[in-house]
């Protein structure tokens, strides 16, 4: 990640995570939270969500935030998650018989881009989710013309091998990406077990940094 926030102007960021529960939509809540403190209009935009009762948890929570750090920010929860599913599990499984159309999402994002300048999408699971029986939550990244991507890897002992498999990934599609360890599990074991690795062979950030 640039240290200068003003590089990610009229930006799209997509956020991803090397798997499900590693901290997706507080990453989000991070960096919305980041770059409105240094005076960026900032918008959210989560494409599907499974596991929906009676209504999206975590649209909700990042819709809400985001209307109080940018009042321009007027859409609804349906435009914010136009696809919720109750059924919590990959949004090919969830979505039964209904259509995720590629085209309706890429006017949303082109409408929500015009009321901010910063857009930050989260995807839902790692970056191998089926959304269809072709396309993955890795195609979005460059469906959705993001130019930047931000992974999210948890710092609990099993990191080092999701971590390289889901950068791995992102390298074979030629997608810069920037790394960042959430510190949330096995943190009093994390500097022998996996830090040494980390330091030694990739590059990365602690998400807890873009806090203060």
């Amino acid at each position: 990640m640039k240290h200068n926030p003003n590089y990610y102007l009229n930006k799209t960021i997509f956020i991803t995570a090397t798997n499900t529960d590693v901290g997706k939509t507080f990453a989000s809540e991070t960096f919305l939270r980041y770059f409105a403190k240094n005076g960026l209009k900032v918008g959210y935009f989560k494409p599907c969500e499974t596991g929906v009762e009676d209504y999206p948890l975590d649209g909700t929570k990042m819709l809400n935030l985001v209307k109080q750090l940018n009042p321009d920010f007027h859409f609804t929860i349906n435009d914010i998650v136009p696809y919720q599913f109750k059924l919590p599990a990959a949004p090919w499984v969830a979505k039964e018989n209904t259509n995720i159309s590629i085209d309706f999402l890429k006017e949303k994002v082109k409408e929500l881009k015009s009321k901010c300048d910063v857009l930050i999408i989260e995807g839902a699971g790692g970056l191998m989710v089926p959304i269809e029986d072709e396309l993955f939550i890795i195609d979005l990244i460059d469906i959705f013309d993001c130019e930047e991507t931000f992974l999210i890897a948890p710092s609990k002992l099993g990191c080092i091998n999701d971590t390289l498999l889901s950068s791995a990934a992102l390298k074979t599609r030629d997608i810069n990406f920037s790394l960042f360890v959430n510190l949330y599990k096995d943190i009093d074991s994390f500097d022998k077990v996996s830090k040494p690795f980390l330091d030694k062979f990739v590059k990365y950030k602690f998400l807890q940094d873009y806090q203060k």
